[in-house]
């Protein structure tokens, strides 16, 4: 059986339409950034939005497989890694492997299935718009492709249908491009006998996946801005937790990503406002994403920057120092060398994660001061920490500082800290954990209303507060 599908894909693959080449006529010189606007996937589809407790134990059941994923690559267990061959074969888990600036609105993703964050681009000639999950934890991005000759999950947008672009193309195994998704992917490429096309598969912790062939178009930005090539997978096997969102937008420190395919024209820099998500119904819903240097500027001067570190293990992600944790304005007591962990900032990961040690000082010195006035309540999922109150009944909060090198702080609110899983029952947004080899990540919840700059050029990150207008 695995063989007839494999068969059927590289039919598919020969009645193909022809790739139409095109030149890039992007410009060498950096321009000013582009700004999109950037929502939480939990308004994308306002019809779907559910305030039930099951949509966070699916949103943590999810992001829990992402953390284990972490883990097990710092520790150099890639279980994901392929180590076949670049002639594609029929595997069990890639039935038809022959053949996983600019600015936009970034909005919630709860709607679709995510905790996660998305923006609207442009693909193709002419260009149509897809909605694209944005993830600093991703390198290669990829969306949903016509003819899904294996599968395609629902999604809001129309499918992308490459015959209908004038200047789509498959790339060639012999590509560059193809070369270099082995780092990218954590996989290795493979090669359609058929037609010499390069075949991609990009996995995830959680054991979705997406295949299909690594290709080229334009990438429409803004109506404004001239398209810029892009490299991208189009998926044609697409399984897993995606939810409605048409693809994954990379923006990891690697040569496949979004920010470097960028770099030349906008400069190697990005910065973004996450809006908020479930706990403040009055607050702003939209964000923006921000791709090149300029994005640095005017505001610059409300930065607070902390270098970016490189983890050889996981060169493309973005490693920071944290050297403190403070209840309010209170050092939480444990040892320094505790937080001599590797510490990632990370827009794919919805809660905050923290070292067994760190976050049992943290969680005593924050219910010794909420107990004061709340009952606490038994635990949801991943969250032990809870009260029985609900979000608009809590008067004070204990304000969490998150201090990183050179002095950097993020200081958490009640919108930071505080989620209300179910009516009247709040819990601490920041978990704790009890891996061999503990890390620590800074999940998208800490960093709402955060205007967040990756200045990658100069390997640091900076923070500033104020709201995403």
């Amino acid at each position: 059986m695995k063989l007839f599908w494999f068969l059927v894909f590289y039919a598919h693959l020969a009645l193909a339409s022809s790739a139409v080449e095109f030149e890039d006529n992007d410009s060498r010189h950096k321009q000013a950034s582009m700004k999109f606007n950037l929502y939480h996937v939990r308004g994308l589809d306002s019809s779907q939005i559910s305030t039930s407790p099951f949509l966070f134990s699916d949103m943590f059941t999810k992001d829990e497989e992402r953390v284990k994923s972490l883990h097990s690559r710092l520790a150099n267990k890639d279980e994901g890694v392929s180590n076949s061959g670049t002639t594609a074969t029929a595997t069990s888990s890639d039935k038809m492997r022959g053949p996983k600036l600019v600015s936009t609105p970034l909005k919630s993703g709860l709607s679709i299935g995510s905790g996660n964050y998305y923006v609207k681009i442009g693909l193709g000639t002419p260009a149509k718009y897809f909605s694209m999950i944005v993830d600093t934890g991703s390198s290669l991005s990829w969306l949903q492709c016509q003819p899904c000759i294996i599968y395609c999950h629902v999604q809001v947008d129309p499918i992308f249908t490459p015959s209908t672009s004038k200047t789509y193309k498959a790339l060639p195994c012999s590509s560059p491009q193809c070369s270099s998704l082995r780092g990218s992917t954590l996989n290795a490429p493979g090669c359609s006998n058929a037609t010499g096309a390069c075949v991609y598969k990009a996995s995830y912790g959680d054991n979705s996946f997406s295949i299909g062939y690594l290709s080229q178009d334009v990438l429409t930005l803004a109506p404004s801005e001239t398209p810029s090539s892009f490299v991208y997978g189009c998926g044609q096997d697409n399984q897993g937790l995606f939810g409605k969102a048409a693809g994954i937008l990379g923006l990891a420190n690697d040569k496949l990503s979004i920010l470097a395919q960028l770099s030349n024209k906008y400069g190697y820099a990005f910065s973004y406002c996450l809006p908020t998500s479930f706990s403040a119904p009055n607050s702003s819903r939209e964000g923006f994403l921000s791709i090149g240097a300029s994005s640095l500027t005017p505001s610059s001067s409300s930065y607070k920057f902390t270098p970016l570190l490189k983890n050889p293990k996981i060169p493309s992600l973005y490693f920071v120092d944290l050297t403190t944790i403070t209840v309010a304005g209170k050092p939480i007591g444990v040892a320094a060398s505790s937080y001599k962990v590797p510490t990632i900032i990370d827009s794919g990961t919805v809660i905050t994660r923290l070292p067994l040690s760190i976050y049992t000082a943290l969680k005593k010195a924050f219910v010794t001061i909420m107990s004061k006035k709340y009952a606490q309540a038994p635990g949801f999922s991943i969250l032990d920490t809870c009260f029985k109150v609900s979000i608009k009944g809590i008067s004070t909060v204990p304000e969490i500082q998150m201090i990183f090198r050179g002095g950097t702080a993020l200081s958490l609110k009640a919108l930071n800290t505080l989620i209300e899983i179910e009516k009247g029952i709040t819990c601490l947004a920041i978990a704790g954990s009890s891996e061999t080899n503990p890390i620590t990540i800074i999940g998208n919840y800490q960093q709402q209303t955060f205007k967040v700059a990756y200045d990658v050029a100069n390997s640091k990150v900076g923070f500033a507060a104020g709201g995403c207008q």
